[in-house]
């Protein structure tokens, strides 16, 4: 089974896709790992790889095609990343969305970097605005449009735990022979 766990910074979405894919024994594929795999293999920190991708389009280009590479020749494995439920395309058993308001979020990031809140709702707006500009230029995708995803979760109404279970049983009484209001996601962007 290949899962899809995708939602903006601070949703909760590499803590929730790592004990996702624990719990039900599947491996754990983080966009963000891979980005820091791209950031090393070209000598470069995380943070100066990030400054570079701003600047060079292929940087995000090589990440998604990875994504989706993996997401066409692997199973049993939860994805994680922004696209991930995108880029996986008809390959995805099951998507799921998981978000919070914007200053939930940004006291996550602020906690997590040791910045203030403030600070952290101003970089994480930027950053999201900046992204959906660039996922709609690149492939078309509209990341407001969550009709793809078969779970959408605020994650702000639970705690980690809660969401988890949420999940877990979404997972486990799914029936993916079951098509109907299914929508197809094609996958073949221009990387």
């Amino acid at each position: 089974m290949l899962i899809t766990v995708s939602g903006p910074p601070g949703s909760g979405k590499s803590t929730t896709a790592s004990e996702l894919a624990e719990t039900l024994g599947l491996e754990h594929i983080s966009g963000g790992d891979i980005f820091r795999e791209l950031a090393d293999e070209r000598g470069y920190s995380a943070l100066e790889f990030n400054k570079l991708a701003e600047e060079n389009d292929q940087i995000d280009r090589d990440l998604d095609r990875r994504l989706r590479d993996i997401a066409a020749e692997r199973d049993d494995v939860v994805l994680e990343s922004r696209l991930a439920g995108w880029l996986a395309g008809d390959h995805a058993d099951f998507r799921v969305w998981l978000d919070a308001p914007l200053d939930v979020r940004a006291e996550r990031i602020a906690d997590r970097e040791d910045k203030s809140a403030e600070d952290a709702r101003e970089e994480t707006a930027a950053r999201q605005g900046s992204e959906a500009d660039r996922y709609a230029e690149y492939y078309g995708i509209d990341v407001t449009d969550l009709t793809i995803y078969d779970l959408s979760v605020n994650t702000a109404r639970w705690d980690a735990d809660a969401v988890l279970d949420m999940l877990v049983t979404a997972v486990e009484v799914y029936d993916p022979d079951r098509d109907e209001g299914k929508y197809p996601v094609e996958a073949d962007y221009d990387f």
